[in-house]
C-alpha cells in the first residue's frame, strides 16, 4: 500500500494539463545531428507522453492544452485521439501559434541531446478560461509540468487548475521537468516552481532539479532527505529524488526513505526515460500497489523505452511491463543481446 487516497467516484483516472508537442527523432542515429538527414515524427511533450503511458496501462485519461491551427495541431489531436485520450478540453489556438519542435541528436547510446524550437507556442498560450473546473472536478489525479509555468497565460491556467485540485480532493502529481531555454532567469523559475510545488501531493524530479529549485532558499544542500523534508511541510505526501544510472529514492511523510530497484536496459537514447517511470510509477500508485512496487515498474518503464527508438509510441502495457520484469527477476533477459 502507500499513503495516497484517490476519490474511486470520480469519473476519470487522470488528467494532465500542458505542453504537446512534436518529437523528430533522428533516424540516422550514432552520428551528430548535422550529419542527420531523415526524422521520425511522434507525439511529444512531457506531460503528453505521460498521459499516453497511463493510457497504454489501460487508464481513462484526458489532456486540458492547447495546440496549434495547422497541421501538426491534427496531428496531435488524432493521435490522442486513437490512444483514447479524451480532447474535450484541448482547445486550437487560433492566434497564429505553432506546434513546439523537438529535434533529437542520438551521437550514442548515452550522448543524446535535443534541440528545441519554442517560439509562439501553442501550448504556452494555455488560458485559464481554458481551464474546467467541473473536468477536474471528476478526476481522480491531476499532473502538472514546470514546463507549462514558464510563461503567462500558460502559468496562470496550472495555477487555477491546482486550486481546482485542492478544492476537489484530486491527487496532484508534479512533473518537475525543467527546461532553461524556456524560462527568463533561474530566480524566475525557482520561484513559480516552489509556489506550485506547495501545492501538490507528490513531486517528482532529478537532484539537479531540486537544486534549482532550492538556489534561492538553500542553495548548497545536497541531502535529499532534508530536500524532501521541506515539502511535508505542504501538501506533499511522496518526494522521488531520481540519481540517473544510479537509480532513485521515495520519501514519505511518515519518514521512509525507499531506493528504487535499478534494472538493465538496451540502450537507445537516453530521453523518454523520466516520461515513461512516471507514468508506470503513477499508475500502480494508483492501483494500490506499494511504492517500491510503483518504482519498479517505472524503473522497467523507463528500460524499454530508453531501448527504443521512440517515447510516445513505446509506452508499454502492463503485460509488457509484467513479462520484463519478470525476465530481470530469473535472469532471462541476460540471455538475449545488447541487455546490460
Amino acid at each position: 500500500m502507500n499513503n495516497l487516497k484517490f476519490d474511486q467516484s470520480k469519473e476519470r483516472d487522470f488528467i494532465a494539463v500542458g505542453r504537446l508537442c512534436v518529437d523528430l527523432n533522428a533516424n540516422e542515429i550514432l552520428r551528430p545531428m548535422e550529419e542527420t538527414k531523415t526524422f521520425t515524427k511522434y507525439l511529444g511533450g512531457s506531460p503528453a507522453n505521460i498521459t499516453v503511458a497511463m493510457a497504454q496501462l489501460g487508464m481513462k485519461t484526458g489532456f486540458i492544452g492547447r495546440v496549434s491551427d495547422d497541421q501538426f495541431g491534427r496531428f496531435i489531436l488524432g493521435y490522442l485521439k486513437e490512444k483514447n485520450i479524451d480532447t474535450s478540453n484541448v482547445v486550437v489556438d487560433q492566434s497564429g501559434s505553432v506546434t513546439g519542435l523537438a529535434f533529437t541528436e542520438i551521437k550514442s547510446p548515452t550522448d543524446c541531446s535535443i534541440l528545441m524550437y519554442r517560439d509562439n507556442a501553442a501550448d504556452l498560450k494555455l488560458d485559464p478560461k481554458d481551464v474546467q473546473e467541473e473536468y477536474i472536478k471528476n478526476t481522480k489525479a491531476l499532473l502538472i509540468s514546470g514546463t507549462a509555468l514558464a510563461k503567462s497565460p500558460s502559468r496562470e491556467a496550472v495555477f487555477l487548475a491546482l486550486d481546482f485540485a485542492r478544492k476537489h480532493n484530486v491527487v496532484v502529481f508534479f512533473d518537475i521537468d525543467y527546461r532553461p531555454y524556456t524560462w527568463v532567469s533561474p530566480e524566475e523559475t525557482a520561484i513559480y516552481y516552489n509556489l506550485a510545488a506547495e501545492k501538490c501531493d507528490v513531486i517528482i524530479g532529478t537532484r539537479e532539479e531540486f537544486d534549482m529549485m532550492e538556489a534561492l532558499t538553500n542553495a548548497g544542500n545536497k541531502d535529499d532527505r532534508v530536500t524532501a523534508q521541506k515539502w511535508f511541510g505542504y501538501n506533499a505526501q511522496i518526494v522521488v529524488i531520481k540519481h540517473g544510472k544510479d537509480g532513485s529514492i521515495a520519501y514519505t511523510k511518515e519518514g521512509e526513505a525507499i531506493e528504487g530497484t535499478i534494472l538493465p536496459a538496451k540502450i537507445v537514447k537516453t530521453f523518454g526515460a523520466g516520461d515513461s517511470y512516471a507514468g508506470a510509477f503513477i499508475y500502480n500508485l494508483m492501483q494500490g500497489k506499494s511504492i517500491a512496487e510503483a518504482m519498479k515498474y517505472g524503473a522497467a518503464s523507463a528500460s524499454l523505452v530508453i531501448s527504443s527508438h521512440s517515447c510516445s509510441d513505446a509506452m508499454p502495457t502492463i503485460e509488457q511491463l509484467d513479462a520484463f520484469i519478470a525476465k530481470c527477476e530469473s535472469g532471462e533477459i541476460y540471455k538475449e543481446e545488447g541487455w546490460v
